[in-house]
């Protein structure tokens, strides 16, 4: 018989912690999807809607002023996620190589731009010259360049054993060869989760939003509606709903497709949370 492990003080002090933690994540979440439900608006702590109603989530569907900038959220997050991966990978993969002339200096000059940064008049007179304003594609270009990410994705590459790479090289592979056949199949985790990083940070943009663009075909998701809900310009739809109770259910239909993804990269996103953050 095996002997039965010994319970430590530690572990029953770190399980109530951790417990304790979870529980305040989750009374704010669970707060405002009660209240997304409320026909009432209150503002106090409810377990169940005092009167259960649809009608926010029936307001933001029918509102026909939502559908183009929900669209305008899938593409731009598409394909700065698509973006954001091939240049943190591809950069990551050829800074990784040891036998890059200035591979120390072009790291540098990268990790230089984390630190220090032009402003915001640089940068907005950057984005008109690539006439980039008022286009929902600057979202795409502004967030597909992230050098917290591409240091990830270099650390991550650097991580794997040298004796992959070298009898990959036996075997006639080019450095473009190796780099499809053998670093991307094991980067499967890192992958994942530095994708969601750049999913999530393009969908929740709101600040790019409202500096950049003022053309009303062009704002996204989250932009039109902050400003349906915050700034009173609540759609007449046939629907009576409170304000407290919409802006409960934008909330909700604002994380609602990152709720349905997550749990399908939940295996990826936990192997690969910590990557870079270990060298061997």
């Amino acid at each position: 018989m095996k002997p039965k492990k010994k319970i430590r003080t530690f572990d029953v002090v770190n399980y109530i912690v951790f417990i304790f933690i979870g529980l305040i994540v989750l009374v704010p979440i669970w707060k405002v999807f009660v209240d997304s439900f409320n026909a009432v608006g209150v503002y106090q702590f409810q377990l169940w809607p005092n009167r259960f109603t649809l009608d926010g989530y029936r307001t933001i569907l029918h509102t026909a002023l939502l559908y183009q900038p929900f669209v305008n959220s899938i593409i731009t997050t598409i394909f700065g996620t698509l973006l954001g991966l091939v240049l943190s990978t591809l950069s990551g993969y050829v800074l990784a190589q040891e036998t890059l002339p200035g591979r120390n200096f072009f790291a540098l000059m990268l990790l230089f731009t984390m630190i220090f940064s032009g402003g915001m008049i640089p940068e907005y007179l950057v984005m008109k010259k690539l006439h980039l304003v008022n286009s929902m594609w600057i979202l795409v270009f502004r967030h597909g360049v992230s050098v917290y990410n591409f240091v990830l994705m270099k650390n991550f590459f650097e991580g794997i054993p040298g004796s992959l790479y070298e009898a990959a090289r036996i075997d006639g592979c080019s450095p473009m060869g190796i780099f499809f056949r053998i670093v991307l199949p094991l980067s499967k985790a890192a992958l994942a989760s530095i994708g969601l990083m750049f999913a999530v940070a393009v969908w929740n943009d709101y600040s790019t939003v409202k500096i950049y663009i003022a053309d009303p075909e062009q704002v996204n998701f989250q932009y039109k509606l902050r400003n349906m809900i915050m700034d009173g310009d609540t759609p007449l739809t046939g629907y009576s709903v409170s304000q407290t109770t919409l802006f409960n259910a934008g909330i909700i239909a604002a994380v609602l497709p990152f709720m349905v993804l997550y749990p399908f990269l939940q295996k990826y996103f936990v192997k690969g949370v910590n990557v870079g953050a270990v060298k061997e």
